[in-house]
């Protein structure tokens, strides 16, 4: 150490030993992106440099510039000035940019063991918060109109109060239950229109008309992981896998000696050229818009997970497939896309080994006819158990039994009943894969 930089560090300490209100706090970088943890120590103003203690008890000297305008006022209103000549005269360290894990970065993922008994998977909210030097377990939710959410809190209410059905939903005043360890985020986008936020906030039933499969899948995560988790909900009604969401890496096939594009193909050139077909709506178009969407809240992780420490890709949910029912082809390739859209997704989100849980249309049978038939049959091959490719990390959940009246285009004619019973065994399903590592 430099005779300058000690007497610097000297001058600082003394200081801090006259300071009452100084302590560790999070300190951020101008861009918002980093983070890190230290105590203020001192700053001159004449030269703008800053003085701190890391965590790890090393000082630390860097231009007030690097940080965030609400750590320059909180300098400046809390540091006490040193002379410059005390301040180190060789060229000021960089602050740490701590590492933000990427999803699916990780050689081993921080989400730790889980042991949770099965029958307190839905157990009482204990009211704590998360632990939040933990990365955040991102959950994204796919699909179309039943993945939005269409139950309505009447229904929801009254299984509640007259059925006294999920308790886990309701606090000791009677009141709806707020968990503060799960983030309930829903981004929407028509193609690749801008999308606009739905829902920011802590997962609770308050405020709502409508209910979807959060209500129940919240409840399971949150109390079988000790980490925050968030669920990302990236959708919209009214698309198919066949085409709307037509995944990256989808070739041009052929069906009733008609040539079907692939993703971002054309009429004219059904393999496309990888590049967004201009001013139409193209093979693929709403997968890039959801994934796009979704990206842009992860980029943007402390606007909707407050003091969160970074992110990891931990599952998708995907409840889907009434609009492909309307297609031949699309019914007929069914299986093949939602194939190639669990591998698309695990790698636009660098996240490899992360898990899949999917839900069968509800009113569907097993054996049944037609391309409601072939889409059900589509949807449970691909499960783990059958399907060797995605063994222990992909899950079907046959969602009939749960269906109380209606179809999916219909909406399961609103009742929340359907969403919470299909959401708690999709949240069962992907907690016993998270449990096979």
């Amino acid at each position: 150490m430099t005779h300058n930089h000690k007497t610097f560090v000297q001058a600082a300490a003394l200081t801090l030993i006259l300071l009452t209100n100084t302590h560790a706090r999070t300190w951020t970088s101008a861009d918002g992106k980093k983070t890190f943890e230290a105590e203020l120590l001192a700053y001159d103003a004449a030269t703008g440099k800053v003085g701190v203690i890391l965590s790890n008890g090393k000082p630390l000297i860097f231009m007030k510039d690097k940080l965030c305008a609400e750590d320059i006022t909180f300098i400046k209103e809390n540091a006490p000035q040193v002379p410059e000549t005390s301040l180190p005269q060789k060229p000021e360290v960089k602050a740490p940019e701590p590492k933000v894990e990427k999803p699916g970065a990780a050689a081993k993922s921080s989400l730790g063991a889980i042991t949770i008994n099965p029958k307190e998977l839905f157990k009482k909210h204990d009211g704590k918060p998360a632990d939040m030097s933990k990365p955040v377990q991102v959950f994204i939710l796919l699909g179309q109109s039943n993945m939005v959410g269409l139950g309505n809190v009447r229904t929801l209410e009254e299984a509640v109060k007259t059925k006294t059905k999920y308790p886990y939903l309701v606090d000791e005043d009677g009141g709806w239950t707020q968990r503060k360890d799960v983030r309930n985020v829903f981004v929407m986008c028509s193609g690749n229109a801008p999308a606009q936020d739905q829902h920011n906030d802590w997962l609770c039933v308050s405020n709502r008309k409508k209910i979807g499969l959060e209500h129940a899948l919240g409840h399971a995560l949150g109390n079988a992981i000790d980490s925050p988790v968030m669920l990302l909900k990236s959708c919209i009604g009214n698309r198919s896998l066949g085409f709307d969401l037509l995944p990256p890496g989808s070739k041009p096939y052929k069906f009733n000696k008609e040539t079907i594009p692939g993703y971002r193909g054309t009429a004219n050139d059904p393999e496309g050229k990888g590049e967004k077909p201009p001013g139409e709506w193209y093979p693929g178009c709403q997968y890039d818009g959801d994934v796009a969407a979704a990206q842009k809240v992860l980029a943007n992780l402390e606007t909707y997970y407050p003091e969160a420490k970074g992110y990891e890709i931990a599952g998708f949910f995907f409840w889907q497939g009434e609009k492909d029912c309307g297609n031949d082809a699309h019914a007929e390739q069914y299986k093949k896309n939602l194939i190639q859209y669990i591998k698309a997704l695990r790698k636009d989100f660098n996240a490899p080994k992360a898990k899949f849980v999917l839900a069968t249309l509800g009113e569907a049978k097993k054996g049944e006819d037609g391309n409601k038939g072939k889409i059900t049959e589509a949807q449970l091959s691909v499960d783990g158990k059958k399907f060797k490719d995605f063994k222990g990390n992909v899950a079907t959940v046959f969602a009939n039994p749960f269906c109380r009246g209606g179809s999916g285009n219909s909406h399961y004619d609103g009742n929340s009943e359907t969403y919470m019973d299909v959401g708690e065994e999709m949240g069962r399903a992907m907690v016993e894969l998270l449990k096979s590592k």
